[in-house]
């Protein structure tokens, strides 16, 4: 259960999603019953049908940045940088100063220079392995620098170098009910709704309630561990309001279920709850990482995608479900041809 071989599986490259369905909310849905193991299959707009009136749905508003820009050192290599820190620490002088991941950083040193997307320079203060500090120079700020030449962050499984591509990302990887900036990549698991489905949950009933969680570096980071409780999360900064404290309260006390959106909203929760004890207004950073073994105090459904092999999120689901009956329900997945990964098909665990 704790060996990271223990969450592999195999998956046909074709299932890998490269874009997102035609109609969001026309996306297959794999609904599993977490004490039986039953399977059924379903669209996910159906969601709406397996929702009750006393139900909280709770959703990650965060918003992914254009954070991924291009350039070019003083020696002509080129270079990418991921902004971590949005939107970084601007200084009197006017410049602003960022943690990036950088992309093709070999012999990166401090004080050398780089100029990102041809018209911004950027000095290079400290860093390693791939993590490095920039100074920005004060030509630009980075919100609607970012706004013009930045790139969505996508990841690394979908192959998206050609202009010509069936959709726009920034608009695709992009959750309809995004409100605050921050993300470096997508709580995917809310890809799937749309303005119309928000509204009928609403007309039945159904609260919906945001958090925010910006979804951060972690979410590229691989487990390099082979026991995996020696693995350590990135934190991620999160916000919980009153209102949204309140609506779950009230749902746990009537007899409701709280319905996480993704397993960024299901790490805040718990998060919160095991360090108060309690769902109360909160802001601050969580590192949780949760696999099988956790015991879950908030959450009682989960709505989330289909995960890649040895990942974090698959070892969330696993120990929200049982690692068996999740790798059993993804051998079902991949028979059945639903599509995988960000841009893929949903799953509802309750």
């Amino acid at each position: 259960m704790f060996s990271i071989n223990d969450y592999d599986y195999d998956l046909p490259q074709h299932l890998v999603a490269q874009f997102p369905a035609a109609r969001k909310d026309a996306s297959r849905l794999l609904r599993l019953d977490r004490r039986t193991g039953g399977v059924s299959h379903h669209r996910f707009c159906e969601l709406v049908d397996l929702l009750s009136p006393d139900d909280v749905v709770v959703i990650n508003n965060t918003e992914v940045i254009p954070a991924r820009i291009l350039g070019k050192k003083e020696t002509g290599g080129r270079v990418e940088a991921l902004i971590l820190d949005y939107p970084g620490v601007r200084e009197p002088t006017g410049t602003t100063v960022c943690s990036c991941l950088m992309k093709n950083a070999q012999r990166l040193q401090p004080g050398m220079q780089i100029v990102f997307e041809e018209v911004w320079p950027a000095e290079v203060l400290s860093g390693e392995n791939g993590l490095y500090r920039l100074r920005f120079a004060a030509d630009f700020e980075l919100d609607p620098f970012l706004r013009w030449k930045g790139r969505v962050p996508l990841p690394p499984y979908i192959h998206r170098d050609d202009p010509g591509a069936p959709c726009d990302d920034k608009t695709c990887y992009q959750t309809v009910y995004a409100a605050e900036k921050g993300a470096v990549a997508a709580p995917t698991a809310g890809l799937h709704f749309t303005l119309a489905m928000m509204n009928e949950l609403k007309d039945k009933g159904v609260t919906v309630a945001p958090l925010t969680l910006h979804v951060g570096i972690g979410t590229f980071m691989p487990v390099r561990v082979t026991d995996i409780r020696e693995h350590r999360m990135h934190r991620e900064r999160f916000t919980l309001c009153r209102e949204t404290a309140r609506a779950i309260n009230r749902a746990r006390s009537t007899g409701g279920r709280v319905v996480a959106v993704g397993t960024t909203v299901v790490r805040t929760l718990e998060y919160i709850y095991r360090n108060q004890g309690a769902i109360s207004e909160s802001a601050g950073e969580s590192d949780l990482f949760i696999y099988p073994g956790f015991r879950f105090g908030v959450v009682d459904a989960l709505i989330t995608n289909f995960h890649l092999p040895r990942s974090t999120l698959l070892m969330l689901v696993a120990a929200f479900a049982g690692r068996e009956r999740i790798l059993a329900a993804y051998q079902i997945a991949v028979a059945q041809e639903y599509r995988f990964f960000s841009y893929g098909d949903a799953m509802f665990i309750e």
